[in-house]
């Protein structure tokens, strides 16, 4: 079931990415957020629920409400023109968390490509920590492509490995590939945004921006 949900975190990371790049309207982007903010609800409260109190599912399920909870208050921010920081700051909590998650994966569940995966995850929320949290909007367009593109990465391809039950024979090769994606793709689009990069002046800021994760 959690697959479920991954595979639209990736369409809502994707969405996202995409606003902040400027493709798509802030207003128009806060419907797939409540979709999917309510879906990282229902999913690891069902999990929660139905666990039998085995303590690795509540433990793997208590890490969806970070998405989900990331996701609403986007959602939130947007539609009721709120200011970014406090979800900036919430977006710190989640990149700490994450990283402990990232630990559990290597260490408690030996499951090393989902490892790599929360560490992709607590990067991105580091970024939306410095846009939102401490207004670093220079790095806006370079979180919107990241966010893209982890869309794809480290959601929508691992949840269609999950669903078609490929994903556990592969978790090593998968861990290393995205390794090395990270350091390739990310770093020389960093080099490049950074290379091409003009001032945004306040007119040109995209609606919503300070909202959009």
């Amino acid at each position: 079931m959690a697959a479920v949900g991954l595979l639209f975190v990736g369409a809502v990371l994707f969405i996202n990415g995409a606003m902040l790049l400027g493709w798509v309207d802030a207003k128009s982007a806060a419907p797939m957020n409540f979709f999917v903010g309510a879906l990282q609800i229902i999913t690891p409260t069902y999990l929660i629920f139905t666990a039998n109190g085995n303590a690795d599912t509540i433990l793997s399920a208590a890490g969806l409400y970070l998405f989900a909870f990331t996701y609403l208050y986007v959602a939130l921010n947007i539609s009721f023109d709120l200011d970014g920081t406090g979800l900036g700051y919430f977006c710190l909590f989640v990149v700490l968390s994450a990283l402990v998650y990232s630990g559990l994966n290597f260490v408690h569940f030996r499951d090393p490509g989902f490892g790599v995966i929360w560490l992709y995850w607590a990067f991105l929320w580091l970024l939306f920590f410095l846009v939102l949290g401490l207004k670093r909007e220079s790095l806006s367009r370079y979180t919107g492509a990241v966010c893209a593109i982890q869309g794809w990465v480290t959601a929508w391809v691992p949840a269609f490995l999950l669903l078609t039950g490929r994903y556990a024979a592969y978790s090593s090769q998968i861990a290393i590939a995205l390794a090395v994606f990270a350091v390739v793709v990310f770093g020389g689009l960093y080099i490049t945004m950074r290379r091409h990069a003009a001032p945004v002046t306040k007119a040109e800021r995209t609606p919503g921006e300070h909202a959009a994760v």
